[in-house]
Formats: C-alpha cells, sequence, structure tokens
C-alpha cells in the first residue's frame, strides 16, 4: 500500500505591490479569502511613488501559499512575489 506523504505547512513572505489603487479592493478581497493562512500583514502606502506596498507573513502548505500568490499576480497591476522556509 503506498503511504500518503502529508505536506508540512512553512512560514512564508509575499511582497506586494499595487501600482493602481483600483486593483486595491480585489487584493484585499484575495487575502481575505486567505485569512486563514495569513499571520500578519503591514501595508504601506508609498505616495510619492504612488504604490502601494504590502507585506505579508503566511503559515501554510507550499500548495496553499503558491495559491495565494498566484491569484494575487493575476490581478492588474498587481506583483507579488515569495519565499518560504526550507521546512
Amino acid at each position: 500500500m503506498d503511504e500518503v506523504r502529508k505536506e508540512e505547512n512553512r512560514i512564508g513572505v509575499a511582497a506586494v505591490i499595487v501600482e493602481d489603487p483600483g486593483s486595491v479592493r480585489e487584493v484585499n478581497e484575495v487575502l481575505h479569502n486567505f485569512s486563514s493562512l495569513i499571520v500578519g500583514r503591514l501595508g504601506i502606502p508609498y505616495r510619492e511613488r504612488g504604490v502601494s506596498v504590502i507585506s505579508v507573513v503566511l503559515d501554510g502548505v507550499p500548495d496553499q501559499i503558491s495559491a495565494l500568490t498566484g491569484k494575487l499576480g493575476k490581478i492588474k497591476s498587481v506583483t507579488v512575489k515569495a519565499v518560504m522556509s526550507k521546512k
């Protein structure tokens, strides 16, 4: 019988740059939908550059973290990059 390997949670950090204020509502909606993964969040409006920068600390399995960043990356005028712990 094959053994099912349970994926373990990892700590992750997602850096999100929102270049269009019109996209903020959609970003917040996605973050709300993944709120069970979010440990903390820091948002900084960088008014001089006309962007918002959001840092999100996450705790979840890699597939969940990838799903979150994938959905954010599909939003117009949003750039996202994430890193995860090795274990």
